[in-house]
């Protein structure tokens, strides 16, 4: 079973030589210090198409690819929101994925262990059929890793303790399957705001991952009415860094759409951080 691409040619290029050209363009240009990658656990990058966030996402592939046990990663779970509503609350895909740039296999044993260890995942194709927010990343990913095997998780539901029972549960899944895990969250940050109140409502939050607060973090995005679309995803990378003996959380870069639109009166806002 193979997901077809659904927002290629929209979200990023269709045709497979120019878009890993642009990938390769953003990640190379991306200016990552190798102390803040040599100890990521976990990950946070944009989704948005390519021609706003590319360049921050780059700097998010950019620290996975100096990361020094790059070689010995076995799956690589992505958890994006749910934008279009459909399937069940937490949705893991046992399908194949396919972009323009080739095949990413799925790790069906961990997504078989995942609905197995939580009755709240459910292994339902539904939710991912439309969906944008993780398939944004694979390009990046198969620029970095060379056939990168994955877990696709989409968060309909996105509350506190439906992230910390997800985080939970990828982290048994890893233990009881033997799996070097890493997670990569999807999210964009603050919409349709001007860039200032956009990075003061952000930066409020993003400053609690600093500690791994990750409490704080989602409190901070609810007080501030912060329309960051994946604040479950980043709260589910925070936590499982947390169970793996991870201490903090960096900011690589931080941006918005006007950098590319030259409209600063209403932006989405977009932000690189590692968890190490």
């Amino acid at each position: 079973m193979e997901r077809e691409p659904a927002v290629a040619g929209q979200f990023y290029m269709q045709d497979k030589r120019k878009l890993a050209s642009m990938v390769e363009r953003f990640i190379s240009h991306a200016k990552v210090e190798k102390e803040s990658a040599s100890e990521a656990i976990s990950y946070v990058a944009p989704h948005a198409g390519y021609a706003y966030s590319g360049s921050v996402a780059g700097y998010t592939y950019k620290a996975l690819s100096m990361n020094p046990d790059l070689d010995i990663i076995d799956t690589f779970v992505i958890v994006g929101p749910n934008h279009t509503g459909h399937g069940k609350p937490l949705s893991v895909s046992a399908a194949n994925w396919k972009t323009p740039i080739g095949i990413v296999e799925n790790d069906v044993e961990l997504a078989d262990e995942l609905a197995w260890q939580s009755n709240i995942i459910s292994i339902d194709e539904d939710a991912h059929e439309f969906e944008h927010s993780i398939e944004v990343q694979l390009p990046f990913l198969q620029s970095v890793v060379d056939r990168p095997r994955c877990c696709f998780i989409a968060m309909g539901n996105q509350s506190l303790p439906y992230a910390q029972r997800l985080a939970t549960a990828i982290a048994q899944s890893a233990q009881s399957l033997k799996r070097n895990i890493t997670v990569i969250a999807s999210c964009d940050f603050n919409h349709y705001e001007d860039a200032q109140t956009a990075e003061i409502k952000d930066m409020a939050a993003i400053k609690q991952l600093e500690g791994l607060e990750m409490e704080k973090f989602n409190s901070a995005i609810l007080e501030n009415d912060d329309s960051a679309c994946g604040y479950g995803p980043i709260t589910v990378a925070g936590l499982f860094a947390k169970k793996r003996g991870g201490r903090s959380g960096l900011l690589l870069k931080y941006s918005n759409s006007g950098e590319a639109t030259k409209d600063y009166k209403s932006v989405v806002a977009y932000a690189s951080i590692v968890f190490a």
